[in-house]
């Protein structure tokens, strides 16, 4: 028998702002400034999502969770991950694995990337070991070397079980 797979990818873009906690990956970093957006705004779990929602050719996380639907206003992009991972099982498929790579000048994220890993393996219930979690500093380059923003890149890849 053939095993089915399916890949999906996933970015996301967040700008700083001032007066808002900045979480990533589902864990509180210590910051000064958080990202805006209709949601809490994690920015990783947001590209995870789109890339889940990819892989089974469900559209993305907008159209799931519109950011004119006062209903996800601040909303716990865990609850909203969990969410398109109902969709994902529903589908008849489970966790291969995830690969991330997070584009940010600062704050140095290395500290909370196990803390992530092991939010997001329980939200995908997935072995850590599957997922991976990167970042650069894009050596000062663009809007992220700028200090403007956060972007992450995310991939996926789904199992028929």
């Amino acid at each position: 028998m053939i095993q089915e797979f399916r890949t999906g990818i996933g970015f996301d873009v967040h700008a700083f702002v001032d007066n808002r906690k900045l979480i990533i990956g589902g864990v509180e970093i210590p910051f000064e400034k958080g990202l805006t957006g209709h949601s809490d705004a994690d920015v990783l779990l947001h590209a995870i999502s789109d890339a889940l929602l990819g892989a089974l050719a469900l559209g993305d996380i907008g159209q799931h969770f519109p950011d004119n639907d006062l209903r996800f206003k601040n909303a716990d992009s865990g609850f909203l991950l969990s969410e398109v991972y109902k969709m994902v099982e529903g589908k008849g498929y489970a966790t291969g694995n995830v690969d991330a790579v997070i584009m940010m000048q600062r704050p140095k994220i290395s500290p909370y990337i196990d803390e992530m890993r092991k939010k997001i393996a329980g939200l995908l219930k997935a072995d850590v070991d599957k997922i991976s979690i990167k970042a650069t500093t894009t050596e000062r380059l663009g809007f992220t070397g700028r200090e403007e923003g956060v972007a992450v890149m995310a991939t996926v890849l789904l199992i028929k079980v």
